[in-house]
């Protein structure tokens, strides 16, 4: 296995585990933790991604990772007020 075979693995790993946690409703979306899962998954996912120059993955991931921020910075504004 290659370094970023390794690396997209985790990546995906951690997104499907977010995702899997979230259907069973052990990790609702509007926690920050749904987040940080989904944005740290997409951003390895995309960096995997842009090791192989494989631009339709890095163009996806790195708006999952985009979408994720923004997602986690309304959660934190949520929980701040």
């Amino acid at each position: 296995m290659f370094y970023n075979d390794i690396i997209g693995t985790i990546g995906v790993a951690i997104i499907l585990v977010a995702y899997f946690l979230n259907t069973e409703n052990l990790l609702p979306k509007n926690k920050k933790l749904f987040y940080v899962m989904n944005t740290i998954g997409a951003a390895l996912a995309c960096y995997a991604s842009l090791l192989i120059n494989y631009w339709p993955f890095i163009i996806l991931e790195g708006a999952w990772t985009l979408v994720s921020i923004y997602g986690l910075m309304k959660a934190m504004k949520i929980e701040m007020t």
